[in-house]
């Protein structure tokens, strides 16, 4: 059930601008970091919306947008909803980002940028599954890495997708960092206490652009060890699932890639939290540090009051989203 701007209840999709300014954006001065709060229309929310649009010198991020996104968090009333850390950020990084990917990895077009180099334009559409009551309140934190070049201006806007047709709750916790050796070593994932629902899936993050592991066992999933490029052949990143914006490359199309080097989404088919936290078995190739961020989906329904109802239904769902990007079947 949502509300619009002139008090009526209304049904369907529907979009809502809550924020915009010209501050939030990156710069190549070095790292920003932007904290901001506001109060928000109710409803069934399905998505939030990240649109930015910049102009800037040529080369300020050689790849797609996402590369210069260090960390998002989204706190909706109280709660954090979103938590997401890269675990690489950089402007100068001619390949697919962890954040765009791991959206995508979420349901396709998540991430989507118009491919060019003085102007930039990138969408990303972060999904929520909640519904907000009147006079709620939303509050981000969203950290960017420096850009290659300068940046003279922009905008930044916060959009709200309500949709009384969405399915699924998401919750995108907190991550788990583990330093890792030259060895086999198992890595407990925790999950957040009083989150209800299932896990999707698992973003493994390496802190620089390089897998450096020749080896995964998923404990619910497989007796054995499993190379990555398995993993990467089963959950659709091999047959060009990576999608992403290289100007470069292409002004007229988006650019395809089979892997996103030093990061892996692991779907886990709805595992139940009956078990506890997450362990893996991970055979490290170098010293480093990897993150583990889980993705927790949980039912919900959203409903409105009829006043002009639209006819085709947009039904959401994370976990079936999750399951189409792999070579199972929906």
């Amino acid at each position: 059930m949502t509300m619009n701007p002139s008090g009526t209840r209304v049904s369907g999709v529907r979009y809502s601008l809550q924020e915009s300014n010209t501050t939030d954006l990156p710069s190549n001065a070095g790292a920003t970091t932007y904290n901001r709060g506001m109060q928000v229309a109710s409803g069934a929310l399905d998505e939030i919306i990240i649109k930015i649009t910049t102009v800037n010198a040529t080369g300020a991020i050689v790849a797609d947008f996402g590369n210069v996104i260090q960390s998002l968090r989204l706190i909706l009333n109280g709660t954090t909803i979103t938590d997401f850390r890269s675990g690489y950020a950089s402007a100068a990084n001619n390949a697919p980002s962890q954040f765009g990917y791991f959206l995508n990895s979420l349901g396709s077009g998540r991430m989507v940028e118009v491919p060019s180099d003085l102007t930039k334009e990138v969408f990303f559409r972060i999904p929520v599954g909640r519904n907000i009551p009147a006079l709620s309140r939303l509050e981000y934190t969203l950290g960017y890495a420096a850009t290659a070049a300068a940046v003279t201006s922009g905008t930044f806007q916060v959009w709200f997708r309500f949709n009384d047709r969405m399915t699924t709750t998401t919750t995108v916790a907190a991550s788990t960092s583990f330093n890792h050796s030259i060895s086999e070593e198992q890595v407990i994932v925790r999950l957040p206490q009083g989150v209800p629902g299932t896990v999707a899936g698992v973003l493994i993050q390496n802190d620089s652009a390089a897998d450096q592991m020749d080896g995964l066992r998923i404990i619910s999933q497989s007796d054995f060890s499993m190379p990555v490029s398995m993993i990467q052949a089963f959950n659709g990143d091999m047959y060009n699932g990576v999608v992403y914006a290289d100007d470069g490359v292409s002004t007229t199309q988006q650019t395809y890639a089979i892997q996103v080097a030093g990061g892996l989404f692991v779907p886990l088919f709805g595992l139940s939290l009956d078990g506890g936290d997450i362990r893996f078995q991970v055979n490290s190739t170098a010293v480093t540090t990897r993150t583990y961020t889980p993705v927790i989906v949980a039912p919900v329904n959203g409903s409105g009051e009829l006043i002009g109802r639209q006819t085709q239904p947009v039904v959401t769902n994370t976990n079936q989203a999750v399951l189409a990007a792999t070579t199972e079947t929906v």
